[in-house]
């Protein structure tokens, strides 16, 4: 008997950083999935990826690989732009979705992909991968068990390394780093609160990038975001791209009889002391070492919510209401003033 014939089949579309990260788990470490193709539109990309892992059949066309019928389930990472129209490909096509943060760019297209995978009867989950951490899980059990009290501000921050791609710096195609690094910190403050976000104030500025400060004046690569929950309790985003020294994501939470920090900034646990340079302990490079184990739990689940028939631990939902904060905190920067968060669909 073929060893996989029960394992379910994924296509990863979209080989960069990110999408490699879901296809080594798929390739190499799901027990009940396979990876069985790749999907890219840039063949040097592509054939990469497929010379890495293996992997006889990559589509130029994503199209093709949801008319694959070894293809149960795909995991799209792409720019955010093209998020909508192919999950709602892939919900027509009976095809199970796992899409990467941000879900689209507007919560009228969330709505859209969440309607349409409810019509095709298939599973939508959202790569908010910070819910599968351990240190995370962790602090959610502690703060659940009343240790700090009732739970009054989260404050998150996330600050990447790297220099945007150069369609990142067009706001209308990326959200911003907002979306593209605060997505997470949205979401975790959500799950820790318990509430939606009501208001926003935030301001941006391009303090470290500029090079792309004439052909993208509204670029910001730094964003500071204050909000108001609908039960009362408060949050504060700190977001910043292209820092330098590494990346760096933690989370305070202050209760009412307590205080509760999350993540580390260690690449490992060795402190060093010399004379020549004193105390050093190397600070994490890439997000792609901090969350490798959550990556894989995410991916893992994602498997198992669809063969044992169970709603996805994130779902449609987290994502839009994370796409709903973006979309205020970024209207918030370019009017100088409060605005609130979209509920519903106008």
């Amino acid at each position: 008997m073929n060893p996989d014939a029960k394992k379910l089949g994924i296509c990863v579309i979209g080989s960069g950083r990110a999408g490699m990260i879901h296809a080594r788990n798929f390739a190499r470490g799901t027990a009940r999935a396979r990876l069985v193709a790749l999907a890219d539109p840039h063949g040097p990309t592509l054939q990469a990826a497929q010379r890495e892992l293996e992997v006889e059949t990559g589509y130029a066309d994503y199209k093709d690989a949801l008319t694959d019928s070894r293809v149960d389930a795909v995991v799209v990472v792409t720019p955010t732009s093209l998020h909508k129209e192919i999950v709602l490909q892939a919900a027509r096509a009976g095809k199970h979705v796992l899409c990467e943060k941000p879900m689209a760019m507007d919560v009228r297209e969330c709505d859209e992909m969440m309607a349409a995978c409810d019509a095709g009867k298939v599973k939508l989950q959202i790569g908010f991968m910070r819910r599968y951490d351990d240190s995370f899980l962790a602090a959610k059990e502690r703060v659940e068990a009343g240790e700090i009290g009732d739970v009054v501000l989260v404050k998150s921050l996330t600050h990447g390394p790297s220099v945007p791609q150069e369609w990142m710096y067009d706001i209308r195609k990326s959200n911003g780093p907002l979306a593209e690094v605060n997505s997470h910190d949205i979401d975790a403050a959500r799950w820790f609160v318990e509430s939606e976000v009501d208001e926003v104030y935030a301001i941006g500025g391009n303090f470290r990038c500029p090079q792309a400060a004439r052909k993208y004046p509204d670029f910001y690569d730094n964003v500071a975001m204050v909000c108001r929950f609908e039960n009362g309790r408060q949050g504060f985003i700190d977001g910043a791209v292209s820092v330098g020294y590494g990346y760096d994501a933690r989370m305070e939470i202050v209760g009412t009889s307590g205080v509760m920090f999350v993540g580390r900034r260690e690449q490992d646990f060795v402190v060093a002391c010399s004379t020549a340079k004193g105390i050093v302990q190397p600070f994490v490079k890439s997000w792609r070492t901090l969350f490798t184990e959550a990556y894989a739990a995410e991916d893992r689940d994602f498997v198992d919510c669809i063969l044992e028939d169970r709603p996805p631990r994130v779902r449609g939902i987290d994502g839009r209401m994370a796409v709903a904060v973006v979309n205020a905190g970024n209207r918030s920067i370019v009017e100088r003033a409060p605005v609130r968060v979209e509920r519903k669909s106008q």
